[in-house]
């Protein structure tokens, strides 16, 4: 299916090939915000952060981590849908001024939805309300990485009923495909308008599926983590044009607090590849182990081994104890700015990492302040801010420049 042209910022073109243990989960208002107003005007979008950096072309560019709708999760839509279905907008609404203040905006959608009118289930094979795509859309986001080890909870059905609702939100996809010729072509997205707009490859891959095989006859439906293809296929969208490649990775330990060392190796790895003096890959961006892992520049390019879970309900860690980290999270923001001469690298001006939260007895995301509370005021469980800082920060990556953002 061709994506349909964006009018805002973010443009469609479409979407590319693509030890752990399994998810594990326990089991009536209007949002009252608006979402991203596309316009096609710059700065619509809070496009002047990149603008004060380096000029007109300059950009910024934000991921955020996991969503991942145990049961709780789908309960607390249906409630604050008041009985007309599934409403995600008031929980998402916390994380509404970041996502939709960014030039483009990254989600990691790691469910696959369900039929309209469900049933839906959570842990351990998830089918989401397809209302979630919506939902995401009204946040800001332009695009959502879907390769992850539940892609075939519901089989290649599922994709395709994931990858029908984001075109349908008008939200772009990377990691799994409905045929080989979708499977086959890179997600590029644009930041900026007209001539000046930078263009951005999202890529995306999962280490695998939880022992579900790929169908046979559609060996292309989700994008496996393999290095020498991930580097073939960076080069390939640099062919087609982008000026900034971006890979999305499911991998990792759960409930690690550190990369473990495949990360950490194929980092390097990835980070090294180059054609002639230009990286092949311009940022990475970790999802899957459940907690906040560090960010690093890992020759000269920004790596985050895990954001953590954006939403997601309680969770129970390898030890058989809920573990209250499964809310906390990290959004990365990244100002990107043109190079100097025509093919050279757009380099990362200013790194940022913000706090969050996910309060699961509300239902909500928080975004949280340096002292621990939402924007100076709420005051939240002690520790959560501090915790997240010290994994964001615990390989160096304050001496690489990397901030905490507002």
């Amino acid at each position: 299916m061709t994506k349909s042209i964006r009018l805002g910022t973010a443009i469609a073109v479409a979407g590319l090939l693509a030890t752990a243990t399994a998810c594990t989960g326990q089991s009536s208002s209007s949002p009252g915000f608006a979402g991203r107003h596309l316009s096609a005007e710059r700065g619509a979008h809070g496009a002047g952060n990149g603008a004060e950096v380096d000029g007109e072309r300059a950009f910024t560019l934000l991921a955020s981590g996991e969503i991942l709708p145990h049961s709780p999760i789908i309960d607390r839509a249906a409630e604050d849908a008041g009985g007309r279905g599934y409403d995600f907008r008031p929980m998402l609404k916390g994380a509404a001024p970041a996502v939709s203040g960014a030039d483009l905006a990254i989600c990691h959608m790691a469910a696959p939805y369900g039929q309209k009118g469900g049933p839906y289930t959570g842990s351990p094979s998830f089918k989401s309300p397809p209302e979630l795509a919506t939902a995401l859309r009204a946040t800001g986001f332009d695009s959502c990485s879907t390769a992850s080890d539940h892609s075939l909870d519901d089989g290649a059905a599922g994709i395709g009923r994931t990858l029908d609702a984001l075109d349908e939100a008008g939200i772009a996809h990377a990691g799994t495909a409905r045929s080989a010729a979708e499977a086959s072509r890179p997600t590029l997205l644009r930041a900026g308008k007209g001539e000046n707009a930078a263009k951005v490859a999202h890529l995306a891959y999962a280490y695998g599926t939880n022992g579900i095989p790929l169908p046979p006859a559609q060996p292309w439906a989700v994008d496996l983590i393999d290095k020498d293809r991930i580097i073939a296929d960076a080069r390939a969208a640099r062919g087609a044009g982008a000026d900034v490649v971006v890979v999305s990775l499911h991998q990792g330990t759960e409930w690690q607090d550190a990369p473990d060392d495949a990360q950490i190796a194929l980092g390097r790895e990835l980070t090294a590849s180059r054609t002639g003096e230009r990286p092949d890959i311009d940022l990475i961006i970790g999802t899957h182990p459940h907690v906040p892992q560090a960010y690093e520049k890992v020759n000269g390019t920004w790596i985050v081994y895990g954001t953590g879970n954006q939403i997601a309900g309680p969770m129970v860690n390898r030890e058989g104890v809920q573990d209250p980290r499964a809310g906390e999270s990290s959004m990365g923001r990244f100002t990107f700015a043109p190079p100097a001469r025509p093919g050279e690298r757009w380099a990362v001006r200013k790194a940022e990492f913000l706090p969050q939260w996910f309060d699961t007895r509300a239902g909500r995301i928080v975004v949280l302040g340096p002292d621990g509370t939402a924007g100076g005021s709420d005051s939240r469980p002690p520790g959560i801010h501090d915790r997240i800082a010290r994994a964001v920060l615990s390989r160096g990556a304050a001496q690489d420049g990397l901030v905490e953002g507002k």
